[in-house]
């Protein structure tokens, strides 16, 4: 349920309840600007994955209200090349934006009609001439010599217009983004499960330290689905 008692609405319920879900997670009165969030889904011991090392696995029908909600709320999707890949990311309804330091466009999104998938890559990507004639030279950004600088992502996909950003991760992508201070908010789902072993973490990679500031929180058949705002220095 949401705060004070109100459902977390289902997938095709009617506009009304619908338009109710995407109030509670629309963006921050009064915030000018590109707003970048990423959304996740873990398990209660903190898994990102299942044994098939997807998410698809460990998240449930509350959470998949959430990820329909957030797509319906975005102006373009950002995801990693590895977790495309892993997920087996076909093209969606809004632009989606491949982050690659290879340049290499995976093979489910080759054939997406022209503007409907971007690479965002670097300049010394093996891959970088392929995948501007895959998805043609004006839909592949290039930015940064050997690493792909975020600031300036945000600001190019801003600059098209596309001010609503989302992310689906992965990990690695996550990390990223929050040591180069681009995430404004965490959208986080957590699932009444154990599932043990070792599996990946929402974020990995070099320890970070980022401050969260927690804005709402929702529940549902006893799984959890937060938001946190991401808190400047």
């Amino acid at each position: 349920m949401g705060p004070a008692g109100d459902p977390v609405v289902e997938e095709g319920a009617e506009p009304s309840s619908r338009e109710h879900l995407a109030a509670l997670y629309s963006r921050p009165e009064g915030h000018d600007g590109p707003w970048l969030r990423v959304n996740f889904v873990a398990t209660a011991d903190g898994a990102a994955q299942g044994e098939d090392g997807r998410s698809g696995t460990i998240n449930n029908a509350a959470d998949k209200k959430v990820f329909v909600a957030l797509r319906r709320l975005a102006d373009v999707l950002i995801v990693g090349a590895g977790t495309l890949r892993t997920e087996e990311y076909r093209p969606t309804s809004i632009p989606l934006v491949v982050v690659s330091r290879s340049g290499r466009v995976p093979d489910t999104l080759c054939s997406a009609e022209p503007g409907r998938v971007l690479m965002a890559t670097c300049a010394n990507a093996p891959g970088l001439a392929e995948a501007c004639e895959t998805l043609g030279e004006e839909h592949v950004l290039v930015l940064g010599e050997n690493e792909v600088h975020f600031l300036d992502l945000k600001a190019a996909l801003a600059d098209r217009g596309w001010v609503e950003q989302l992310s689906e991760g992965g990990p690695h992508l996550l990390h990223a983004m929050l040591a180069a201070g681009v995430v404004d908010e965490l959208c986080l789902t957590i699932t009444p499960r154990l599932i043990a072993g070792a599996h990946l973490r929402i974020v990995e990679g070099q320890p970070l330290d980022v401050p969260l500031e927690p804005t709402l929180l929702l529940e549902e058949d006893g799984t959890f689905l937060g938001r946190w705002r991401v808190r400047g220095e």
